[in-house]
Formats: structure tokens, sequence, C-alpha cells
């Protein structure tokens, strides 16, 4: 293992990631330009922990370190796993058990490497324009402390080793946690989750991607080595000096829509997104490829930007017939799922938290040059959207070599053998969430999470009244339901038994503004039964609960995408819709989170902690966490 994290070192002092600060060369430039494809891009170091034992321990230290992000910027001050951002990829086989101590190396007193702003709302969005436009930076994040913590995105491990958002460390402590790794082939990720700042701490660089392994997955021959690449995409602003040029200093920059919410006195701002899209920790990276197939394993390390990723020519038509898509955030998908820019997956949309498995085609592109960018909305491919604060739709460029090389790969027509759809006759229990709009009363200006639970007398409560909720479903009948929680550190909610089957109905109300929620839920592995679209307009944010039921709408059918079809952890809650998810809360207990991952909104609160404990023990709860109230289709 000292090997291993010495060979890290070296190679993040190759890259110039020494965590003293480096001398500043390289052409100032001016805020807008930054030319594409300037730098290759750059591979995370590989950190593959013994397996000689049957249990492997390993240390994994945060430090400070300095990343040229572009050739034409300054270095950037950067936290980062190991000195490396993105942090090393690790590599484990499936019932590899690892322990792992994530040990807080920055000192104390350490600069923050984000300077903070809130800035008004204007046109064209200040968001998509680097600089603070001389707002002062937030003095409370300047004075944030390395307060840290890791949590394995999508691992099933007991909660106490799940990095729990208060279980953050300071200077020369340890977050100790262990991962049994007992799951199929899947590309998990890593990434710090500290209570009310991880927004900021993950921008700082902490995150990285962890691959498991297994026979099956070995067995399809995928491209592997040098022609198996991570593809960790981030958006990123950056600061500029007096003169106007970029300084290569993070700017966490969001807009302010209400200077002064009445309820809390505070402003309530957007998500962050920023003009700069990074490829493992480089603006607009290029990389070279042989004309053959490669396999890439994509994760969406940003805060809030949902990408529309599409593959284009230099002329920015798109490439067909050389992109697919072989797994989701729980492992390989069924079946290959082509996207093509005309056919049924036209771009790959890719919420954050989201990974996909995606294999290329450069076999006929001899020669060129193919760039990945970033469609704005209902525009066409590589065409900017800066209203829709798509700015810069670079993302990253492949150069494919002259000569086609002989490939032996074949595309398998299946994937995995043994990939089983779950269906509603599962016995399984029932959870309806609800996504508040924003200017919701009592909400503090910001969405929140609502769990909800069946009223089995209406007469029990007052219709409208705060926190009531009334639905009318797809079968015509009308529900009705109380609010049991609306805030993280409101009492427990739900209580699971371990090894059940459960389907969680999330119900986004936010329809004006529309507002996309990717939700994530800790531990377990789920699948998307389907989408549902509900006429909300009955709920009134003044009263915080419906004045009309909200009712199911016949008339608008939602397909559900191909690629959404496999196991899945992260899953995009739309406007106006009840999407409808189920899965299995096994191999694990304690106490777990589930919490929209735009992390402005995990910050703010949209987060919930729920409890998975055998069913022995549940039978003797005091609680009524586990009654589990009914949404959407009950079956």
């Amino acid at each position: 293992m000292t090997e291993i994290i010495e060979r890290i070192a070296e190679q993040a002092a190759e890259q110039g990631q020494q965590a003293e600060q480096p001398e500043r060369t390289g052409r100032r430039a001016a805020a807008g330009e930054l030319e594409p494809y300037a730098a290759p891009l750059t591979v995370p170091p590989v950190l593959r922990p013994d397996s000689d034992d049957v249990r492997t321990e390993t240390e994994i230290a945060l430090r400070p370190t300095w990343q040229r992000l572009h050739p034409q910027l300054p270095a950037t001050l950067m936290w980062g796993y190991e000195g490396s951002v993105p942090g090393p990829t690790i590599e484990v086989r499936r019932g590899q058990r690892v322990r792992i101590a994530w040990t807080n190396r920055i000192p104390k007193g350490s600069e923050y490497p984000v300077t903070a702003v809130e800035v008004p709302v204007t046109t064209p969005n200040p968001s998509t324009e680097p600089g603070r436009h001389d707002v002062p930076p937030s003095a409370d994040v300047a004075a944030l402390p390395a307060w840290t913590v890791t949590h394995l995105h999508g691992a099933q491990t007991g909660g106490g080793n799940d990095g729990w958002a208060d279980n953050a460390v300071g200077y020369g402590d340890a977050q100790l946690a262990e991962y049994p790794n007992d799951h199929q082939a899947v590309q998990w990720w890593y990434h710090d989750h500290a209570m009310n700042i991880t927004r900021w701490n993950v921008q700082t660089g902490l995150y990285g991607t962890y691959l498991v392994r297994d026979d099956e997955e070995d067995a399809l021959g995928l491209p592997c080595g040098e022609r198996e690449i991570p593809l960790l995409i981030a958006d990123r602003n950056l600061d500029t000096d007096e003169d106007g040029a970029l300084n290569g200093r993070l700017l966490h920059k969001t807009v302010v829509i209400d200077p002064r919410n009445p309820e809390t006195g505070k402003p309530v701002s957007l998500p962050f997104t920023g003009p700069y899209t990074t490829v493992n920790g480089r603006i607009w990276p290029y990389a070279e490829v042989a004309a053959g197939w490669y396999r890439f394993r994509l994760v969406n390390a940003s805060n809030a930007r949902i990408y529309d990723l599409v593959l284009v020519d230099e002329d920015g038509a798109p490439v067909p017939g050389v992109l697919k898509q072989i797994g989701s955030d729980g492992g390989l998908l069924p079946r290959p799922v082509p996207v093509d820019f005309d056919g049924a997956l036209p771009t790959l949309t890719v919420a954050p938290a989201e990974r996909m498995d995606l294999l290329v085609d450069f076999g006929a592109l001899a020669g060129r040059r193919v760039r990945l960018v970033n469609k704005g909305p209902n525009q066409p491919a590589g065409v900017p959207d800066v209203p829709g604060n798509v700015r810069h739709p670079h993302v990253m460029e492949f150069r494919v070599g002259e000569c086609a090389e002989p490939d032996p790969f074949v595309l398998p027509e299946v994937l995995s053998g043994s990939f089983r759809r779950l269906t509603h006759d599962i016995e399984h229990g029932h959870r309806l969430v609800v996504l508040t709009p924003p200017a919701t009363k009592g909400g503090g200006g910001h969405p929140e999470i609502w769990e909800m639970v069946e009223v089995e007398d209406p007469a029990d409560v007052v219709v409208p009244s705060d926190g009531v909720l009334q639905l009318v479903d797809d079968k015509g009948r009308t529900k009705t339901y109380r609010r049991i929680s609306r805030t993280f550190n409101d009492g427990l909610g739900f209580s699971v038994a371990e090894g059940s089957h459960e389907q969680w109905s999330f119900l986004n109300l936010a329809v004006n503004p529309p507002v996309v929620h990717p939700m994530h839920i800790h531990l377990a592995d789920f699948q998307i039964l389907g989408r549902d679209a509900y006429d909300v307009s009955g709920f009134d944010v003044t009263v915080g609960g419906t004045t009309d039921p909200v009712t199911y709408d016949p008339g608008t059918t939602v397909p559900l995408p191909p690629n959404e079809r496999g196991y899945k952890d992260v899953f995009r809650a739309l406007p106006g819709q009840m999407l409808r998810v189920m899965g299995r809360f096994d191999g694990a207990y304690g106490r777990f989170m589930y919490h929209c991952h735009l992390l402005e909104h995990e910050d703010m609160g949209m987060m919930r902690p729920f409890v998975v404990l055998p069913a022995e023990a549940l039978r003797f709860d005091h609680g009524a966490g586990h009654g589990g109230g009914h949404g959407g289709h009950t079956g």
C-alpha cells in the first residue's frame, strides 16, 4: 500500500500539484478568452488496495494542492485526496472488504480555496460570467476550516461507515470507514459530505471515482487499461483581478432572486452554475485516442448543472452511430443503448451525481477530431444558450489517430444476464415524498422535502391547511396526506426493515419556475418504475397545502428513456410529475440519508434521515415511522 501512495505522490508532483505554491506562469487571460482544447486530458492515478488479506486497510489523506486548470491560467489553490484533483481512482474486486482511513492533512489555518459571493440577478444571467462584479466575498465562507467527511456514493455499507454529514473531522483526525464491496461491477464515486458546506468543499476538489470489478463484467472483454478512462465533469467559475484578467481563484458565484425573504429576512439565491466545464480537473481538455473502441466512466461531479451531452464533429454536426451507453449508477444495463441525436436517446442528459458507463467506437473516425459538447436547451448541438446558463458549450475534444488499428472487441447484444427487472407485484411498502416550490409558506424561500403519511379519516385534518395535501391518483381515488417532517432535524420519519423492498414516490410541485431535483437515496439500488404527469395547480404556496387536489393526468404519457431502465441511486424528479422508484434495502443497518443532489439544496436542508434495522427489531419500534404511507400507485 505504501508503494502505491508513493507512486501517487510522484505522479501528483509530475503534474505540478505540489502543496507549495508554484511560480505563476502563463499568459494572463481576460475573462472569456480561454482557448478550448488547449491542454491534454489528465487521468487520475489508480489505487488498487492489496487483496491478499480478507480485509485491507488503506489511508487516503486530504491535502492542499496547486493545480493548473488551463495553460492560460495561473495555478489554482485546491484540496485533493492524496494531493490529486480528482482523487485517485480506487479499484477493487467484488467482495474485497476494504477499510479506509480518510485522514485530514489540511493544516489548521489553511486558506479556504473557494471565494463565495451572491450577486443580483441581471440579464444576461451573471452566473455565465467570471468575476465578482465588485461584490465583496463572503467573510463567513473565507473563515471556514478544513472540516470534511467522505461519502462513498452508491456503496452498500453500514450507517457508521457511510459518511454521516455531521461526523466530519478536522486536521490530524481520520474518518474510519469499511466497505464490503459486495456488489455487481459498478462505478461509484466518493466526495465530501460535510453538513451545511458540501457545496463549497466539493468545489475545492474533494471528489474521485471508485470502481468495483466482477467476473460477469470481465467476461464481456470490454475496453480496458489505457482504453478505459474516467471522465469526471464539473462546472466551475473563476475570479478576476483588478485588470479583469482571470486569476485562477475558484469562485462560487450564485444569483440572488429575492434580496429578502419575508419568512427569514435572508436572501434567496439559485444553485451554482458556472461558465467553465472541467474534465478530470482541467478546463476543456483534449484526449488523443486510437481509432478503436474506448470505455469512458463518466460522472457529473457538478454542484447543480444538468448536462445535455452530444458528440459532434468540428463543424458542430452530430456524429451518429459511435456512442453507446452500457451502464448507469448501479452497474451494467441489460443491453447497450445507442445515443444518437435523432434516435430514442438523442442526448446524454446527466444530472449531478449520475454516472454513465459509455463506449465510443472511434474506428470510423481515423484522423478526425470530435467533440463532446453541452447542448443548450432547445438548441442545435454546439450552439450556446446564454439565457439558459450555457455560455460555453465546450466539454472536451477527442483527437483520433490517423490509422485504424485491429480491434477485436465486439459489442455484445446482452450485457448483464443477471439483471432482473423489479415489478410492482413484489411485496413492498410505500412512501410519499413531496418536493415543494421555493416560495412555499414556512419554507424560508428554498425548496423542501416533505415526508407525508396518509390520513385514515380526512375529517381528522382541516382542508385546506398548512402541510395537508389531497391527491387524486391514477385510479380516481382521492387521498389525504399530512406532513410529518420538512427539515433535516425534524423527528425521524422513515424506519425500514433490512431486506425489504419499498416504493418511494417523489411528487415534484415546483412547476413555476420549473425545478428538476436529482434525488439520491443512500445505501440501496433502485429501479425507476415510471413517471406520471400530475396537475399540481391545486397546491397553494401561500397556504402550504392544496386548495384543490393534485390530480393524475391520464392524457399525458411520460416515456421512460431506455438508459434509465437499469439500477440507479440518483433519479431526476421532474416538475409536475410523480417519480416512482423501487429498491431493496439490504446488506447493512444504520442511519442513512436521502437528499436532493443539487448541493446548494442539500446544504439548505433538502435532506432527510432514515433508519434501516432488522425486521425482528422493527416490531418493537416505539415510533410511527415504519408505517409507510401510500403514495401514487398503490397497487
